[in-house]
């Protein structure tokens, strides 16, 4: 990923904005998302029950103008690179998938939407001085901003029980030899102020799978699930995906128990811990969690 400079937007690999041949003339929608609300109407009563507002998907428009003076082809070709970066079958077709929308503000962090294309649209009245105005309209199925940059963290198995030993030290003391389940304690941080949503994926061999998630209060578990040495289980809790797969691609989500529920398995703002238990005498089973910030405003 480029670096990108003050009031510059990178649509899916293509650089528009401040410094370069596309001038962003005003953008629209970065604001507060529009809210799907639920209230209803007090019956024989005034006004209306609150019911609870949710996020609808976020409109983000450019109205915009290419300037390559004397230059009518390269133009043509900047307006062909932005419908090519929203036109490719892994992010039409695919479901979940989108292009990638890269905003940087001053003083503040790049940040990022997956977006589709719902309009590209030119005007080449003018192009032959080597101007086009364009509108542009993206649409952002998650309204939330995430960090640029993914944070990831591997938590191994720990090997005594309870996390420690327990003063005052009596013996008999008993260790674990790996044919228990063993659990250790990680942390997760999300610097942004929303919730975040973790990619999780455990390398085996382990069986009998817990992660849980001490600030959320929820947990997942695997009962079933063995895994050898080079096997791996990977649970994406992003929205739009939440999916489980394994390592030949197939559909694992048959493998959660019932009360398992990814959509709720969120990392909250600030430090959470992290816990799994699995079996696993070699105690070389890892669990990686992948996640990016999460912020409610740009």
């Amino acid at each position: 990923m480029s670096e990108l400079l003050d009031w510059q937007y990178d649509l899916g690999g293509v650089l528009i904005g401040a410094g370069t041949a596309v001038n962003v003339i005003e953008t629209t929608g970065l604001g507060r998302p529009p809210v799907r609300a639920l209230d209803v109407d007090q019956p024989s009563m005034d006004g209306q029950f609150a019911g609870p507002d949710y996020w609808s998907a976020r409109q983000v428009q450019f109205d915009a103008a290419v300037k390559i003076p004397g230059n009518p082809a390269a133009c043509h070709d900047m307006i062909e690179a932005l419908q090519a970066a929203a036109a490719g079958a892994a992010v039409r077709l695919a479901g979940g998938e989108g292009m990638t929308l890269r905003i940087k503000r001053p003083g503040r962090l790049i940040k990022r939407l997956t977006v589709r294309a719902r309009r590209i649209d030119p005007e080449y009245r003018q192009v032959i001085h080597g101007y086009v105005p364009v509108d542009m309209e993206f649409l952002a199925h998650d309204p939330t901003f995430y960090a640029d940059e993914e944070s990831t963290t591997e938590i191994p198995l720990g090997w005594l029980t309870g996390g420690g030993f327990a003063a005052p030290v009596v013996a008999p003391i008993y260790v674990q030899d790996g044919t228990l389940a063993a659990d250790r304690p990680g942390w997760v941080t999300n610097l942004g102020d929303a919730d975040a949503w973790p990619v999780i994926r455990i390398s085996g061999p382990c069986a009998n799978v817990t992660v849980i998630n001490v600030a959320a209060g929820r947990q997942l578990s695997l009962p079933t699930l063995s895994l050898t040495t080079g096997q791996w289980i990977e649970i994406d809790t992003r929205p739009g995906r939440r999916t489980v797969t394994r390592e030949n691609g197939g559909n694992a989500s048959t493998y959660l128990s019932p009360a398992s529920r990814i959509d709720q398995f969120a990392i909250p703002p600030g430090e959470s811990e992290m816990r799994w238990t699995a079996f696993d005498n070699t105690n070389t089973a890892r669990m990686r969690l992948t996640w990016r910030d999460a912020y409610i405003a740009l």
